[in-house]
C-alpha cells in the first residue's frame, strides 16, 4: 500500500478513521460472522452459567462457578474477536486479491492494518462491556474497583497478542476454504485444557504444561485472577503477564513477516 508524496499526518488519519468505519459496517453487516464472533460466547456464558448457577468450586477455595466462568468465556470472547476474526477475514481478503489491490490505494499499508486492528479493539470493548454487564446482572458477577488494574493489563496484552497471531497465521493458512478448519484446530482444543470452560487441576501434569505455555490459559487465568474474590491488590499476574507479552512479540513478528510478503502468496 503506497504512500503518496502529499501524504500527511492528518490526512492519513482520516484515512484511518473512515476505514475504521468501514471495517464496522462490514463487520455488523456480515451476520454470520458478527454471529459467531459476538454473539456465540454470549450463548456460551448464558447456557454454562445457568446450567452451574449457585455452584462453588472447591479446588478453588470455594469460588462462585459463575466468578471463574465469566471471565474464562470472557477470554474465549476475546480470542473469537481477535484470532479466529482476523484470521478467516484476512485469509478470505488475501485470497481475493484485496489485500494485493490496496497497495495501489492512496491508503498506506500502515493505515491500513491499524484500521483493521482499531475495528477489533471496538469490538473487543463491545463484548467485553456486554459480557460483564451479563455477568452482573445475571449472576451477581462483580469485578472489584481494587483489581480492575489487573483485568485491564491483561485485555490489552492478550488483545494485542491475538490480533497480531491471527493476521500472522494467516500466512500458514493454504487457503479461506481452510481457514475456519486451521485456527479452530488450532484454538479449541486448548481451551480445554486452559482452564476456559472448567477447572483444569484435574488434568495430568503433561497437559496442563502444553496449556501454560501458549497464551489461551494466561488470558483466562488473567482474568479469573482478577475476579477471584480471594484476590488482594491490583489483581495483577506476573505470569500471565509475561507470557502474553512474549506472545505479544512473536505475534507481532509473524504479523510483519505476513504483510511484507507478497499478497497473494502462501508461505
Amino acid at each position: 500500500m503506497s504512500t503518496s508524496a502529499s501524504s500527511t499526518p492528518g490526512r492519513d488519519l482520516g484515512l484511518v478513521a473512515w476505514q475504521i468505519r468501514y471495517e464496522q459496517r462490514a463487520f455488523w453487516r456480515n451476520r454470520a460472522r458478527s454471529f459467531f464472533t459476538f454473539v456465540f460466547p454470549l450463548m456460551f456464558l448464558v447456557i454454562f452459567a445457568s446450567i452451574n448457577k449457585g455452584q462453588h468450586l472447591s479446588g478453588r477455595g470455594g469460588v462462585p462457578y459463575d466468578d471463574f466462568f465469566v471471565p474464562g468465556i470472557l477470554a474465549y470472547g476475546v480470542i473469537a474477536t481477535t484470532f479466529l476474526n482476523m484470521a478467516i477475514s484476512t485469509a478470505i481478503l488475501r485470497d481475493e486479491g484485496v489485500l494485493k489491490r490496496m497497495q495501489g490505494t492512496p491508503l498506506p499499508r500502515w493505515a491500513y492494518v491499524g484500521a483493521r486492528i482499531g475495528s477489533t479493539i471496538l469490538i473487543v470493548v463491545a463484548i467485553t462491556i456486554v459480557m460483564l454487564a451479563l455477568g452482573a446482572a445475571a449472576y451477581g458477577v462483580h469485578l472489584r474497583a481494587s483489581t480492575l488494574p489487573g483485568l485491564i493489563v491483561t485485555l490489552i496484552l492478550g488483545t494485542a497478542a491475538f490480533t497480531t497471531l491471527g493476521i500472522g497465521i494467516t500466512r500458514f493458512i493454504p487457503s479461506a476454504e481452510a481457514a475456519p478448519a486451521v485456527v479452530n484446530i488450532a484454538i479449541l482444543p486448548l481451551t480445554f485444557i486452559s482452564s476456559v470452560w472448567f477447572p483444569t487441576t484435574g488434568l495430568p501434569k503433561w497437559l496442563q504444561d502444553i496449556a501454560k505455555f501458549f497464551p489461551i490459559r494466561p488470558l483466562a487465568d488473567g482474568f479469573q485472577y482478577a475476579f477471584n474474590p480471594h484476590t488482594t491488590g491490583t489483581g495483577l499476574n506476573g505470569n500471565d503477564i509475561r507470557t502474553l507479552a512474549i506472545w505479544t512479540a512473536v505475534g507481532v513478528f509473524l504479523m510483519v513477516r505476513f504483510l511484507r510478503q507478497p499478497q497473494g502468496d502462501v508461505a
